[in-house]
């Protein structure tokens, strides 16, 4: 075990699969010379050279549509998006095609592929450059999403990811790359996808959320029982879909109370779905309506002030569970 941050878990697992697997290779803008725009791919250039880390043109739909081909062939190509945001120019590679190849060829055709990069607001980046997208992605039969929240699940889910045979979505969040936390060393260190975890135990409220939200649950976690003595379960989905649904219906079973907490918007929003499947496998277990907190309605501000208020804080999380206490 070592203590590294996000941005090193994520930066040993592409090392490690690269090594592993001769069919895998790293491509995106700048993910070579430039080590990524979030140095994720920092000293891969110079171990693995330019047929493995490849530096594309500022183009997302001629290269996820490369690597869509790629992966049709028998490699394992693994894309960088800069900005999750960026997908929707290739809207028709990833959530099209990439997802509907092997359905469509009776099984015979697999699209082992990894689209990555940061989906998160929370970094004044404005409207166009802040979009959390795994509601998207989790929408499209033939996706896979992930949204690691500690560096040893990026480590984990990222090999896991590359080794699937389906297109994995892996959404990264920038505030996350400088976390530290303990990551195993092992080559094959893999978490399934598809497994949530009990990030914190407890028994008067559940708050269930992914990605960053589970840092900020935690710290409301924190507060309650510090200031409070109100004993709250934290559980992280890490896994969009396949979701961990038996995990939820666990943890709902358990507390009677739930509050949802997610980055991205609540029309249509992941935790509107979680919210439906509360209801209808765990409606006689609630001791109180499902509540939840999400990123307000509007494109996303470039002002800090108002973006730190638009997705999910400390003290607008800490409000909502105190009203289901």
């Amino acid at each position: 075990m070592a203590e590294i941050t996000y941005r090193e878990a994520l930066n040993q697992a592409l090392s490690e699969e690269i090594s592993r697997d001769p069919n895998v290779v790293l491509m995106g803008e700048e993910v070579g010379q430039f080590k990524g725009s979030y140095k994720v791919s920092e000293g891969l250039l110079e171990k693995f050279g330019p047929e493995k880390i490849v530096d594309t043109p500022i183009s997302e739909a001629a290269f996820s549509g490369l690597a869509v081909g790629a992966a049709m062939m028998g490699m394992r190509p693994v894309v960088e998006f800069m900005f999750w945001s960026f997908c929707y120019v290739a809207f028709d590679q990833i959530f099209n095609n990439a997802a509907s190849v092997r359905f469509m060829s009776g099984g015979l055709i697999h699209v082992p592929i990894v689209f990555r990069g940061p989906a998160n607001g929370g970094t004044n980046v404005g409207a166009t450059h802040s979009h959390t997208p795994e509601n998207f992605a989790a929408n499209t039969p033939g996706l896979k999403v992930i949204c690691p929240s500690t560096p040893a699940d990026a480590k984990g889910m990222m090999k896991a990811a590359i080794r699937d045979n389906d297109p994995v979505c892996v959404m990264e969040n920038t505030i996350l790359y400088n976390l530290k936390g303990e990551v195993p060393d092992d080559d094959d260190f893999v978490i399934p996808l598809g497994k949530a975890r009990l990030a914190c135990e407890g028994s008067d409220l559940s708050i269930i959320a992914h990605g960053r939200s589970v840092q900020v649950a935690l710290q409301v976690a924190e507060t309650l029982h510090d200031k409070h003595n109100i004993s709250v379960e934290v559980l992280d989905l890490r896994s969009i879909r396949p979701l961990d649904l038996e995990a939820i219906l666990q943890t709902v079973r358990k507390t009677n109370r739930v509050l949802l907490v997610e980055e991205n918007k609540p029309f249509c929003g992941v935790d509107a779905q979680i919210a439906y499947l509360i209801q209808e496998h765990a409606f006689d277990h609630l001791d109180a309506p499902v509540k939840r907190v999400s990123a307000i309605d509007v494109p996303q501000a470039y002002s800090k002030v108002l973006e730190n208020f638009q997705i999910p804080n400390h003290d607008r999380v800490l409000a909502k569970a105190m009203e289901l206490l």
